[in-house]
């Protein structure tokens, strides 16, 4: 109880300081642009009502979720194939390279070209620039495979599809987990870019809105919905993890425990 009480009281810490800092340093503020932190505050439950939560911040999320999961099934699927054979990877690596080094908000204006300016441009963006952290760490997860467990299994007869899913993506499973905590942050940025271009809802549609009508405070709302959203993500991926990668976790802590 107490070690849960102080890991509560790290976590809150430093974003108890960072608001209060920004209610010192803009109260009394009579910059249009920089209202004070209250004046945003009062402002917020005005205009992030349950109509607007449904209209706006629903859509964002299930966009979201639909990229995020499409840039997952992809990321490990082409990552394992690519990393279980040197050849692949030799023929793969150049282009791979190539792709990954274009920016994702590049690539929208090409994007609508071809699918439009509906939900499916916005959740092709977001998987375009979720899929390559996926890719890449499975990638390097897949490879570093312990050979000494793969002659193991092999010798054992475990081969197939049980040997991709009880040795490969087992073993492959903490990268492939730190890539997608990656991809988190990188969808929740291409959700809100994908959103300024020809959008009628969404998050980054609405913050859009907000700053060309010039209702800052209302625009500031917005970005501080971002934020919450982002920490409550975070937060779901986390508990997520501790629980496919309890084993994972379980073995380092016997590793700190060990003399």
């Amino acid at each position: 109880m107490r070690r849960t009480l102080i890991r509560l009281l790290f976590a809150v810490a430093l974003p108890a300081v960072l608001i209060a800092l920004w209610w010192l340093a803009s109260d009394g503020s009579t910059n249009v642009y920089w209202p004070p932190l209250r004046t945003i505050l009062k402002t917020f439950p005005d205009v992030w009502t349950g109509d607007r939560l449904k209209t706006d911040v629903l859509p964002s999320v299930l966009r979201l979720a639909a990229g995020y999961a499409t840039a997952a099934v992809v990321g490990v699927a082409i990552g394992t194939v690519i990393g279980s054979y040197r050849r692949v990877r030799a023929v793969c690596e150049p282009v791979l390279e190539f792709l990954r080094a274009v920016p994702p908000p590049v690539l929208v204006p090409v994007i609508m070209l071809f699918a439009g300016i509906g939900d499916t441009m916005k959740i092709v963006v977001i998987a375009s620039g979720c899929v390559w952290p996926v890719l890449l760490n499975t990638v390097e997860g897949v490879r570093a495979v312990d050979p000494v467990m793969k002659e193991t299994a092999l010798s054992y007869g475990v081969t197939g599809v049980a040997r991709l899913r009880t040795l490969v993506l087992r073993s492959a499973s903490p990268q492939i987990f730190a890539g997608l905590r990656q991809a988190l942050s990188i969808g929740i940025i291409l959700m809100v870019i994908s959103e300024m271009f020809a959008a009628t809802d969404g998050l980054g549609f609405t913050i859009v809105q907000f700053q060309r009508s010039f209702a800052i405070p209302d625009m500031w709302t917005g970005i501080l919905v971002l934020g919450i959203l982002g920490f409550l993500l975070s937060v779901v991926f986390q508990l997520v993890e501790r629980r496919v990668l309890g084993w994972y976790h379980g073995l380092r802590a016997a590793a700190r425990r060990s003399p």
